[in-house]
């Protein structure tokens, strides 16, 4: 069974998030380690776009998560965490804030992106040009880089696709170079358009 297949059966064929039942599709929810079932959610092209562009996110149309932060299933807790948290500032995102409950590992995950840290606590990935480098990006290494703890030699020009980012350190990202996952030092990288 497909993953969409699985998420309309979980969700009875509606978003997961606002309730709407068309223009439904699959959201891998970032840093996206598990994808499939445990890492994905069904939500409407609406609820998307306004995760994807915090610009276009209309405050209102949000006022779902009110009954959608109940649900038992882990990338809905986060969605509905990190998009509460984007919209504290309005007051009643807030007060949902203040009784929702994630256990420690669900919590982590949501943190995981930097929603709801002040512009001056989000830790900011970089490339080698200073081009801000984000969860799921593809970047090129600009140079060979041996791979400690093994014989493996990632060469220059490597494409390092859907990478992840370390959520304490601004210098370092993850991804698979000829099917390793690895760690990478941003300043090795240049993110590819």
């Amino acid at each position: 069974m497909s993953v969409k297949k699985e998420l309309l059966a979980r969700s009875g064929s509606t978003c997961e998030l606002c309730g709407a039942a068309e223009n439904l599709n699959v959201y891998e929810v970032p840093p996206v380690s598990t994808g499939g079932i445990d890492g994905s959610l069904l939500a409407c092209t609406t609820c998307i776009s306004q995760i994807e562009n915090p610009d276009t996110t209309d405050v209102n149309h949000w006022r779902c998560l009110n009954d959608s932060m109940w649900s038992e299933f882990k990338p809905v807790q986060v969605v509905a965490w990190r998009m509460l948290s984007r919209l504290r500032a309005e007051g009643w995102p807030q007060d949902l804030l203040d009784m929702m409950y994630l256990d420690d590992e669900t919590l982590q995950w949501a943190q995981a992106t930097g929603e709801g840290l002040d512009e001056s606590e989000k830790i900011i990935h970089r490339d080698v040009n200073g081009a801000i480098l984000k969860a799921g990006d593809s970047v090129v290494l600009i140079k060979d880089l041996k791979v400690k703890g093994s014989s493996m030699v990632a060469k220059q020009g490597s494409a390092v696709r859907r990478i992840t980012l370390d959520p304490e350190n601004a210098e370092y990202i993850e991804g698979k170079v000829d099917g390793q996952h690895i760690v990478i030092i941003t300043k090795y990288v240049k993110k590819i358009n």
